[in-house]
């Protein structure tokens, strides 16, 4: 048996969705556009929603709008995908990592303080803090607003992993000045490559709608370009297909959730492993990915060696995350070592992402946990 990480969950309304566009003049640019950003701002609750070619454009237009550059310092987490740490990077800010609270993975509000006090004490400029809803696994925006507003720092939102999550029944990505969201094929709806960036404010709302378009203005020409921008538009055949895909969000959330119930009810009593924190008092978390973490007494060795018995099943799977202070050009850059950030480092040498997607079979499931159980 051969089981794929992850599955786009594609239908007949998506194809239609998707042919309807190739049978009109208009492939970019388009009116598919604009009604995919109107309901995907419906559905968040935002007042404006900017489609754009990646989660990772959207977070760099955010950054950007933000007026975020050299001699700057953004708060982030080190462990996620590296796109998070690297949209402050593309502007010549400094991307400053705060550890991880080793229960649900999320950048540690209570260690977000000291870092804004100990860089003030270096007279670093904090322009914004940057939390991560990994796993689609909500933060708690309630503290890292409150840090935001007592330091008058701005707060983005990277819920690119976590479209329909909710903290305290609000959907995240409405909680910052800034929120993005991403539809890579992996993510819970897709647009084959894609993203959004979504806002309350009229002005940020404005610049990354020209960011995305060459520098563009509303009201200018095709070639009149009012300020540096980028080829981030989205084409309207792939709003089609997120139009589409999100028509079905709550079905599909719902299939996702159902497989997460089927993992945990087949590894809750596996002592070697930990299974992921499912909805709290105060999030509903949506499931991007399904990841377990090895017990104290494994290695990174035995994890690897797990990884590779997996594999050889025809099972994928992969290890979520590498930390970004550990990767080789930001160790070159700023000196990061071994050690720095203990918890998101025992925690990325223990970590499992086991197949996960709507259609995931119990029979595929059955034939992973089976695996995992002889390997462990």
């Amino acid at each position: 048996m051969n089981i794929s990480l992850s599955s786009p969950d594609i239908t007949n309304l998506e194809r239609y969705y998707v042919l309807s566009v190739l049978n009109t003049p208009h492939l970019s640019l388009g009116p598919v556009l604009e009604k995919f950003e109107l309901e995907f701002a419906k559905y968040i609750g935002s007042r404006y929603a900017i489609a754009v070619n990646s989660g990772t454009s959207g977070l760099h237009v955010s950054v950007k709008a933000l007026n975020i550059g050299r001699g700057d310092a953004v708060i982030t987490t080190p462990f996620s995908f590296v796109a998070s740490s690297n949209c402050i990077l593309f502007e010549g800010a400094r991307p400053i990592f705060v550890d991880i609270d080793p229960t649900n993975y999320n950048i540690d509000f209570e260690k977000i303080e000291d870092a804004i006090k100990k860089m003030k004490r270096h007279s670093l400029r904090i322009k914004a803090i940057l939390p991560v809803h990994v796993f689609g696994n909500p933060c708690n925006m309630d503290q890292i607003n409150n840090l935001g507003k007592r330091y008058e720092i701005e707060v983005i939102e990277d819920a690119c992993e976590a479209i329909g999550a909710e903290w305290k029944g609000k959907k995240v990505g409405r909680f910052g000045k800034i929120g993005v969201f991403a539809f890579y094929p992996n993510k819970q709806i897709t647009t084959g490559e894609g993203g959004m960036v979504v806002t309350n404010n009229g002005r940020i709302a404005e610049l990354c709608k020209s960011f995305r378009n060459q520098g563009r203005s509303e009201n200018g020409g095709w070639l009149a370009h009012a300020r540096l921008g980028y080829n981030y538009r989205l084409s309207d055949i792939n709003c089609a297909l997120g139009l589409a895909q999100l028509k079905r969000i709550d079905e599909i959330l719902r299939k996702r959730k159902e497989v997460a119930a089927l993992y945990n009810k087949k590894l809750k009593n596996i002592e070697e492993i930990r299974i992921p924190d499912g909805e709290g008092a105060l999030c509903n978390r949506s499931w991007f990915v399904y990841v377990i973490q090895l017990r104290n007494g494994f290695s990174r060795h035995d994890r690897d060696n797990i990884l590779k018995g997996l594999r050889s099943a025809g099972i994928s799977c992969n290890n979520y995350f590498t930390p970004i202070h550990l990767q080789p050009f930001y160790k070159k850059l700023f000196g990061y070592k071994k050690g720095d950030f203990p918890i998101t480092e025992h925690v990325s040498e223990r970590t499992i992402a086991l197949p996960f997607f709507n259609r995931l079979t119990e029979k595929q499931i059955d034939y992973v946990v089976g695996n995992l159980i002889r390997l462990l």
